[in-house]
């Protein structure tokens, strides 16, 4: 191909210069060049594949050339720099192969392992339910699974009020039809929302709400179990006093029947507590107050009361998201490895009271900018059960049907023993790109 500088010429000339830029070859005949300087470049194409002979042929045609501008009396232009010779191809990369081995998980093997607590019992146990919950029974830390498949998931239990304290709209709404028939409240928990169990609370017993006597209290309890066959967990009012007697008198209407009283404090008599609930074969939850030294005081009295390990649940207190969760997990992951260190006070199940994620003000108060309150409240309380899933709990005290039917499929989930869908490798080296 013929290159011919053709700056500051008239556009015939251009035309006819673009023409000769894109010919294969060159003949001159009868021409009559009037220029004051004439330069030719002969670009070769590859020149690293063309052949002797044309070698020859270009160098012909250079004399040739350079006898035509003797003739026509054209300087001879300044000589070109030589032609680089063709660069060597780039060396190919090999794409780097990890080393391909078998991943064994470092398995360890604990001292110590959590107790099996059994809510509920059957007619051939002494009780009249129609099944049991159990909790715990774990011999390593929450979802090793590549160390131990614990016998129990972790359970949910929805909570039933015998008078309806104040509740977000978002929640109310869910129950408003049965709120007034506890049995049909109960029912709905367990068959439409799929909760493990419930949980009475027995909060007008409380002396600064209706102060109702212990012996009623048993009454509606009583009542409420001969229309129904699942486990439950009674909840008292809170105040140390009145739950004592409480506590005394459900646990002898009820007798047999393997329920949970909830909850025993440091505050209360913790030894006459723990055997009148013992004597009728009655689980508990012994609450502390997000303090494991006050944990390890609480279970040590009732073990040393007569209270089996086997019928101990320990609830450390639950700081809600943003209200003091991370004190919650801290406690819990201590409580669950000291356990399974050997410490006998620490070897119970822990019981997390997730809905204290609606005392956090960001679960329910009207606030545009935080989005509308019917998601916000259920995923508030969803992260306060999860995270403290993660530490160790094995029992859920739940509010929002949404919320509990969440956490029982991520406890589903969580608790299976191997992964049913197979995975295939990764290409690491399109990590940025991969779609996982």
């Amino acid at each position: 191909m013929v290159r011919v500088a053709k700056e500051k010429y008239p556009k015939e000339v251009k035309s006819f210069l673009d023409t000769l830029d894109e010919a294969k070859e060159l003949e001159l005949r009868d021409v009559e060049i009037l220029a004051e300087e004439l330069v030719l470049h002969l670009v070769p194409q590859a020149a690293q594949a063309v052949p002797p002979s044309v070698h020859q042929a270009h160098a012909y045609l250079e004399e040739a050339v350079k006898l035509l501008r003797q003739a026509l009396g054209i300087p001879a232009a300044p000589p070109s720099a030589p032609l680089a010779p063709p660069s060597p191809p780039a060396p190919t990369v090999p794409v780097p192969e990890l080393v391909k081995t078998a991943f064994e998980p470092p398995v360890f093997s604990y001292p110590g392992s959590i107790a099996e607590v059994q809510i509920g019992a059957t007619s051939t146990e002494g009780g009249t339910r129609g099944k049991v919950i159990k909790v715990g029974g774990e011999k390593c830390p929450p979802f090793y699974r590549f160390e131990f498949v614990p016998p129990n998931r972790p359970v949910i239990a929805l909570d039933v009020f015998d008078v309806l304290p104040p509740l977000p709209k978002t929640i109310k709404s869910y129950y408003r039809d049965v709120l007034k028939d506890h049995v049909a409240w109960v029912n709905r928990c367990i068959e439409e929302f799929k909760a493990d169990l419930v949980t009475l609370h027995l909060i007008s017993t409380d002396p600064a709400i209706e102060n109702r006597p212990a012996a009623e209290a048993a009454k509606f309890v009583r009542k409420v179990l001969d229309q129904i066959d699942i486990p439950v967990i009674v909840g008292g009012s809170g105040n140390p006093e009145k739950d004592l007697v409480v506590f005394e008198e459900v646990s002898k209407v009820t007798s047999g029947e393997r329920l949970v009283m909830a909850s025993v404090t440091i505050d209360m008599d913790v030894a006459k507590a723990a055997q009148t609930i013992s004597q009728h074969g009655h689980n508990v939850i012994a609450l502390a107050f997000l303090d494991i030294n006050q944990v390890k005081e609480l279970n040590r009295k009732l073990l040393d009361a007569g209270m089996p390990k086997d019928h101990i649940i320990t609830d450390p207190s639950t700081g809600g998201l943003g209200y003091g969760i991370e004190y919650t997990f801290s406690v819990m992951e201590r409580m669950r490895l000291a356990g399974l260190m050997g410490d006998e006070t620490m070897q119970v199940p822990i019981s997390c009271a997730a809905t204290n994620a609606w005392a956090a003000r960001e679960a329910w108060m009207e606030m545009a900018e935080w989005g509308p309150r019917e998601y916000r409240g259920p995923l508030w309380e969803i992260t306060t059960g999860l995270v403290n899933m993660l530490a160790g709990a094995d029992l859920f005290m739940m509010l929002h049907p949404l919320a509990a039917m969440t956490l029982r499929k991520i406890a589903e989930v969580l608790a299976k023993p191997k992964v049913e869908k197979e995975l295939k490798e990764i290409a690491y080296e399109k990590w940025a790109s991969a779609k996982l």
